[in-house]
């Protein structure tokens, strides 16, 4: 007995409608009145809407199921659709590359971003670039920070900001004084084991009608019972 295993069977372009949305559009090939060919295609229309009731309130869902009944019949059904039918080669058209740059990045800690910031404002008046300067000096301790896990002190950074503006940014004594870095490290809410632990009585669960022996019932006073 052969048996009928799906990898026999023709392919679902659409598995999502299942393989008996696929038969019903096989069998609407075979019909050769084309007024009962477009009268059973808006059937097979309806029950492919049932199976996903939830997209009926969505725009153009109706047309996106006779663009799915073409794309299953592999573009073979011959159907009067009230939308433009769609063919097989404005599906497969191809996307355009993206051009991706591969310029070398000198600082790789600090990133690109950094660097083109300093050749921009290397054509900037030197009088004006002060504030940008300190700004960028500290997002570039907090970066050197990100990847090395370590803070640069200012000669470095002074030393880098030269370099990558070519020599067209110096600065002086007075502004390594003026860099510093905003970055804090994230310290932890809770306290580290062994601290804090040792001053903190772990309380027992206490069973019904016990009370604690620092705090007496109604606050009276132990009596002697021998008394």
């Amino acid at each position: 007995m052969k048996k009928n295993y799906n990898y026999t069977r023709r392919k679902l372009y659409l598995p999502e409608y299942g393989r008996h949305i696929h038969e019903m559009i096989d069998s609407l090939l075979l019909i050769e009145d084309r007024h009962e060919r477009n009268r059973q295609a808006r059937a097979v229309i309806a029950v492919m809407g049932n199976l996903f009731p939830l997209l009926r309130d969505t725009a153009d869902f109706t047309h996106k199921l006779w663009d799915h009944l073409f794309i299953m019949s592999d573009f073979q059904l011959d159907v009067d659709s009230p939308y433009p039918r769609p063919s097989r080669e404005d599906l497969t058209i191809q996307p355009r590359r993206l051009q991706y740059s591969q310029s070398p990045i000198a600082y790789k800690h600090y990133g690109k971003h950094v660097q083109r910031m300093v050749k921009a404002l290397a054509e900037e008046d030197p009088s004006r670039i002060g504030e940008s300067i300190d700004c960028l000096a500290r997002y570039m301790r907090t970066k050197s920070f990100e990847y090395n896990q370590e803070h640069p002190n200012n000669e470095v950074i002074v030393k880098d900001i030269r370099r990558m503006s070519d020599g067209a940014i110096e600065l002086d004594e007075s502004a390594l004084q003026n860099i510093r870095s905003d970055y804090k490290q994230n310290q932890s809410a809770h306290p580290s084991r062994g601290q804090g632990a040792r001053n903190v009585r772990p309380m027992g669960k206490m069973r019904p009608g016990q009370h604690s022996r620092n705090h007496p019932k109604n606050n009276f006073q132990h009596r002697n019972p021998s008394k």
